[in-house]
């Protein structure tokens, strides 16, 4: 039992030791925010335009279609074991050329039993002394963006980094994102530098002498005060949206570029790794969505095969819109190379106030129309 609490600070915690090995450093902020964007298997960069953008591509905030927009997210992984939480709103500024949001999430496993004092100095088993604790990650955004010129808005995203592992750990972090949205008619191309000045990690650890003894008793290295750094990637991508009359489409494909090594990606080098994602939306009466798209191409080996073969992540979405409520649902797949391996997400987005354009036939954030403000009109 005293392996399980070890396991898991291996399972959270290993990679935060070196700070010159800083690969998969902070990945809880990249797993993805909104069932709608899941979906589309998270291919959204250049198309982002709702209250999300501030996680994904934050220029894309200048393009909400209220004047207050809010979204929630829980989601769950391995049989409910691990849970994944999300909560932003965003309010476009003066003139709609400014856009203010925050953003708030966090994955974490609760109720673990810590099983290090199971055990009384003459060694009996005392269960009374089981305790349990949670292991948190937890990311605070705060995003802004400017409309800076026709067809071309930017914004930054600053992200506070909190992680919490019982009494044992806990790290403090900061590290900006940057992103721009350029709209030339159908086609929008979008470009997000995530964690551009690189993001810092200090980690700290407190244990007993008790718990330390313990530890040096099963042969476990006892961690120590460290610095855990998240180098730059790069997300890049293009959309092209084509609107009918009582329907729209949306496709787009994404390419994520890591900066930490090479990792099990379509295309790797010793230095960078860049991992595909495409994704396609199509709406009807502006009321009923579908959703499709592929990310995650890795190789894997199945059993019994020495040779391996390329896999992929399927995901597909619906979701429901009423005026200004939005309820989006996602299935995701790790792929075919493990079993049950699925997650249901679950979203809602509500916004307040419509933002209006110049005229009832120009649709709002449209490539040919940007937002204005309704006095201005």
């Amino acid at each position: 039992m005293r392996n399980l609490i070890l396991l898991l600070f291996t399972f959270s915690f290993g990679g935060m030791l070196f700070a010159e090995a800083p690969k998969y450093s902070n990945d809880f902020m990249y797993i993805g925010v909104g069932a709608n964007n899941f979906g589309m298997g998270n291919a959204v960069v250049a198309s982002t335009n709702d209250v999300t953008a501030g996680y994904w591509n934050p220029a894309g905030l200048t393009k909400i279609p209220n004047k207050f927009q809010m979204s929630f997210m829980h989601n769950e992984y391995f049989a409910s074991i691990a849970k994944y939480d999300y909560f932003s709103f965003a309010v476009p500024l003066d003139s709609n050329k400014h856009a203010f949001g925050a953003s708030f999430l966090r994955f974490g496993v609760d109720d673990i039993p810590n099983t290090l004092d199971l055990l009384e100095p003459d060694g009996t088993i005392n269960y009374d002394n089981i305790k349990s604790f949670s292991v948190g990650d937890y990311g605070f955004m705060f995003s802004y963006a400017n409309a800076m010129v026709k067809n071309l808005s930017v914004g930054a995203t600053a992200k506070v980094i909190y992680r919490k592992a019982g009494k044992f750990a806990n790290a403090w972090g900061f590290g900006i994102d940057v992103g721009a949205i350029y709209t030339i008619k159908d086609w929008r191309i979008g470009l997000t530098v995530k964690d551009i000045t690189t993001t810092f990690n200090a980690w700290s650890y407190s244990f007993t002498d008790r718990e330390k003894e313990i530890l040096q008793q099963e042969e476990n290295v006892i961690p120590k005060n460290s610095l855990e750094i998240t180098l730059p990637r790069i997300q890049f991508g293009a959309a092209y949206t084509k609107v009918f009359k009582k329907a729209e489409l949306t496709a787009e494909m994404d390419w994520e570029i890591t900066t930490d090594g090479r990792r099990n990606t379509l295309i790797g080098t010793n230095s960078l790794s860049f991992d595909p994602r495409i994704g396609i939306e199509a709406g009807f009466f502006k009321i009923f969505y579908l959703r499709a798209g592929v990310s995650n191409f890795q190789k894997m080996k199945a059993d019994g095969q020495s040779k391996a073969k390329m896999t992929v992540q399927p995901n597909l979405g619906v979701g429901l819109r009423f005026k200004t409520i939005a309820v989006d649902y996602a299935y995701t797949d790790v792929g075919k190379a493990s079993n049950n391996q699925y997650s249901h997400v679950i979203s809602a987005k509500i916004g307040f106030n419509k933002r209006k354009a110049k005229s009832s036939n120009e649709l709002i954030g449209s490539p040919e129309q940007p937002i204005i403000n309704e006095n201005n009109q």
